[in-house]
């Protein structure tokens, strides 16, 4: 059974993102736009257009042509979007990378992708520097002003151009503007190449489901390196006539006071904030009499912490459902029903269409029988840069994107997620790739062979584990350790385990079901042993 909107179709205009996003920026003009949450910087609406279109005339006389791809390499700020449009309106592609992420991790993605400008901050400087180093950047950019930029030009002196920006042609249909990276199902971190007409798609389907509105004030702690916070908080937010505060990461002391400070009404999380506002006793000192709305996704959000939230800051909640390479979402909450579906990842999005499939027959499934969910839509990426192999397993040929996500949908189309058979791990709502953690522990001289696999973990998701075959002494501390000196500090393995061997099936394809019920057992009998005592 195919399981269709419960919105009619929407019409989506073949536009260049960056126009369709600023379409409206006229009636805003004296608005502000976006704001610096620690610090009170405000670009207005007016003050937003001509910084991009000034950015964009900087980038242009420095050599940025269309088709040049520019890492952006920083925490949530302002300049974030500006950076994105004026790459946008030159036709260029962005790639966004953890600032998390070490020297070899973010040349990995500068190589990948074909960055020629890299976009950092002070703070990170001497990582993008190092990483810089090993690949043929044409130019480092400095988001902010500083005494010792070691050759990096300065991003607000690209603003300093009275020159319009050169005038360029885009096919919206088939040019690329945005390349997040995401492990899709399996495997390594791969480019997710999001055309104009991919995101624009998406912008229309979350208007016509009226999550934001003019005038509301929404807060961005949401990584911007990930579709969800640049895409589904910054650009609609511009789209709507809405107010950005930014911070660059979440501290909830922070994070609490910017919600009262700035009169936020709407707030964008993933789990592990939702989880600390429903049990932080810091709620008590602020005034949060103005929020309305938690919307949450990136991760699975249990019922019970979901209702205690909800309670406690008297607000309610909605939900969406997606992955990277469907711009991000494919399924969403709406207003009518949120009461009566606890637990559902919501419906699809207008010109999204569902279905669920048998796991090994393949066969379509009806409603209430479990099996592997397949979304088709206009938000559906182009493909993984340079993998062919790898997008074809991941969309067929009639265009149905297989999620790796096990789930139902009710009689009304409602979905609800109950497992997953692809193998990305979500720590606090980031991706982390087994396969790249693998890479890394067989690098130890110690270690036969290893496995990565998530944990289930109360306040973070989950968390990295390791399997681990052992070919000379070394502790788990060690092992630990050594992985952690190689990746950014979300990635790390919190637990090892050593076994005799790794479960493989004939081909050679690590069984990780097989793994992670062996956790699943283990953390049932600690619970019972719990219990008894």
């Amino acid at each position: 059974m195919i399981f269709k909107s419960p919105y009619p179709d929407i019409e989506i205009p073949d536009t260049p993102v960056a126009s369709f996003i600023l379409e409206h920026a006229s009636r805003f003009a004296a608005q502000p736009a976006l704001i610096d949450g620690r610090t009170g910087r405000t670009l207005t609406y007016d003050q937003l257009v001509t910084a991009v279109d000034r950015t964009a005339a900087g980038l242009a006389t420095r050599g940025f042509r269309k088709g040049d791809v520019l890492a952006i390499h920083c925490p949530n700020a302002p300049e974030y979007a500006v950076a994105f449009l004026a790459v946008a309106k030159l036709g260029g592609i962005a790639t966004m990378a953890s600032p998390l992420f070490n020297k070899t991790e973010l040349a990995t993605q500068l190589k990948d992708s074909g960055a020629a400008y890299l976009l950092t901050d002070s703070e990170h400087l001497d990582t993008a520097l190092a990483a810089a180093q090993t690949v043929n950047l044409s130019e480092v950019l400095l988001l902010d002003e500083s005494d010792d930029a070691r050759g990096a030009t300065s991003f607000p002196a690209l603003q300093n151009h009275k020159d319009k920006a050169p005038s360029v042609a885009i096919n919206p249909r088939s040019d690329i503007v945005a390349l997040p990276y995401s492990s899709g199902t399996t495997g390594w971190p791969k480019g997710v190449m999001l055309t104009h007409y991919n995101l624009v798609a998406m912008l229309r389907q979350m208007e016509t489901a009226a999550v934001l509105h003019q005038g509301d004030r929404v807060i961005c702690v949401v990584p911007c390196y990930h579709v969800y916070g640049f895409h589904i908080v910054l650009n609609l937010a511009l789209r709507t006539g809405a107010t950005v505060v930014t911070l660059p990461r979440f501290d909830l002391e922070e994070f609490l006071g910017a919600l009262q400070d700035y009169e936020i009404n709407i707030v964008p999380v993933v789990p592990p904030i939702v989880l600390a506002l429903s049990r932080t006793p810091l709620l008590d000192r602020f005034d949060l009499s103005k929020l309305k709305t938690l919307h949450c996704g990136a991760a699975p959000l249990s019922v019970e912490v979901a209702s205690a939230a909800c309670e406690r800051l008297g607000v309610r909640i909605s939900y969406g459902y997606g992955m990277t390479e469907l711009s991000p979402l494919s399924h969403l909450t709406y207003p009518s029903g949120d009461g009566e579906k606890p637990g559902s990842a919501g419906y699809c999005l207008p010109n999204t269409t569902c279905k669920i499939v048998g796991v090994e027959t393949r066969i379509e499934l009806g409603p209430g029988e479990e099996g592997e969910v397949c979304v088709r839509g206009p938000q559906v990426m182009k493909g993984y840069l340079n993998q062919p192999e790898a997008t074809a397993d991941l969309i067929d040929d009639e265009g149905w994107l297989h999620t790796g996500d096990i789930g139902y949908a009710d009689e009304d189309g409602a979905l609800f997620i109950v497992d997953r058979l692809k193998e990305l791990i979500k720590y606090k709502g980031r991706q982390v790739a087994p396969a790249e953690l693998e890479a890394v522990l067989l690098s130890h001289p110690a270690i036969a062979d290893a496995a990565v696999i998530p944990s289930p973990d109360e306040f973070a998701g989950e968390v990295p584990i390791a399997f681990v075959v052992l070919k000379e002494d070394a502790s788990a501390a060690t092992i630990i350790d050594f992985v952690s000196e190689r990746v950014a500090p979300y990635k790390k393995i919190r637990r090892v385990e050593f076994v005799d061997h790794i479960p493989k099936s004939p081909a050679g394809k690590i069984l990780r079901r097989v793994l992670a019920q062996r956790v699943r057992e283990k953390i049932r009998s600690s619970e019972e042993g719990t219990k008894r005592d």
